[in-house]
């Protein structure tokens, strides 16, 4: 993809490639970095750079300032979307006898329905809620599932929402002093950046990329995974939001049930059915690589550099998850630690000879390599019981 325009881009100017050119950028690449795509998207359509072609601000990405523990303030804006009630089809549906499972809000169905719908949620987060999502787009907190976050991607993958629009508004309300640059670039990397990244992924891989399971995992999904009744009150929060809402933002799916899912050794493509059957955003092309190479690592580095896992410190980190669970989340060993902790260190040495030679995991298998005999041992046991009884967490 070859440097187009310098000059900021207008909604009329910025495009999504076509399956052709999004191929064609994947289909000699032997592993992929979003961020290298991310730039050269920004640099084809004009977005956030300066009249010299430098990106606004100095840098490309500003991640690092986007990593902010929500803990209260400022407020979580209300759900503004529309309210539909569907429980006359609900009733139907019950009627034939059709499988089901979660908790549909047929009375309360809060996602658009047309352009119209669609158009009036992209206005109103870009009003109101733009300006707060950058710092606090990682956080998680039990009593709050939406945050921050736009709520469009159903919109934008049902094509009620053109994402040329959406990086145009966000760009828009920068330019206009009315959201922070970090903001702005982290939602638009959403959008212009990843969403397009898995997109090409998709189309210049399929249809064997839905089949890969490089680190050879097989476990089927806990029970619990249908009903969100665990112990472990991330994953119960998690789970039965998404099982109640048909929504989870990108750090519940990747860093609580994707980084459970991946150290506990579940089948890859199982989770993969089970993330395109629960989200409401979800379509092949946008959901596979997303969850079978971001999160589970089934390419074996294709698309992620490395396996996006953490111990609890992370989710304790970002959430108030870890508050009144059941599991200790400083404790690596004993009945009452967290699995993650245990899982966590097992899943590097039960896979060190597949990454032991990663860069970017070097820290990493150092510290196990400090671990005394005895703590490694005592590690394995608990990954190795807590792996043998998922149902029972």
């Amino acid at each position: 993809m070859r440097l187009q325009s310098k000059r900021p881009a207008s909604a009329a100017s910025i495009s999504s490639p076509t399956r052709e050119q999004v191929s064609a950028f994947f289909a000699t690449r032997k592993s992929w970095r979003m961020e290298y795509f991310y730039r050269e998207m920004r640099r084809q359509h004009g977005i956030l750079l300066t009249s010299e072609g430098e990106p606004e601000g100095g840098k490309w990405n500003f991640d690092a300032e986007n990593r902010r523990r929500w803990s209260g303030e400022p407020p979580a804006p209300e759900d503004s979307r529309p309210l539909h009630d569907y429980s006359a089809l609900w009733a139907e549906i019950q009627r034939c006898g059709v499988n089901t499972f979660g908790e549909p809000q047929a009375g309360n169905f809060r996602w658009p329905l047309n352009r119209s719908e669609a158009k009036a949620g992209l206005d109103e987060f870009i009003a109101h809620v733009l300006p707060q999502f950058g710092a606090w787009q990682d956080a998680m907190n039990a009593e709050e599932p939406f945050l921050f976050h736009s709520l469009i991607s159903f919109a934008l993958n049902t094509k009620m929402l053109n994402p040329r629009e959406v990086v145009a508004a966000a760009q828009q309300a920068w330019r206009s002093g009315h959201a922070p640059l970090p903001a702005v670039e982290g939602f638009i990397r959403q959008i212009l950046g990843w969403r397009e990244y898995v997109r090409g992924i998709y189309w210049s891989q399929m249809p064997g990329y839905r089949e890969l399971n490089a680190l050879d995992q097989h476990a089927p999904l806990p029970d619990w995974f249908w009903t969100g009744r665990t112990q472990m009150r991330c994953l119960a929060h998690a789970i039965g939001q998404s099982l109640t809402e048909a929504y989870a933002h990108h750090i519940q799916r990747l860093m609580v049930i994707g980084n459970f899912s991946l150290l506990s050794g579940l089948s890859p493509q199982a989770v993969h059915e089970w993330y395109l059957g629960v989200y409401i955003d979800a379509f092949e092309w946008v959901e596979l690589p997303n969850t079978l190479g971001m999160s589970q690592f089934g390419d074996g580095g294709l698309l992620a550099s490395k396996p996006y896992v953490s111990s609890a410190s992370y989710i304790h980190k970002m959430s108030n998850y870890c508050q009144g669970c059941r599991y200790q989340h400083s404790q690596r060993t004993g009945e009452l630690a967290c699995p993650f902790n245990a899982l966590y260190w097992d899943f590097f040495a039960r896979n060190q000879a597949r990454l032991g030679n990663n860069p970017r995991l070097g820290i990493v298998f150092k510290q196990l390599a400090d671990m005394k005999e005895e703590e490694r041992q005592a590690i394995a046991d608990r990954a190795g019981y807590v792996r043998l009884n998922l149902n029972e967490l």
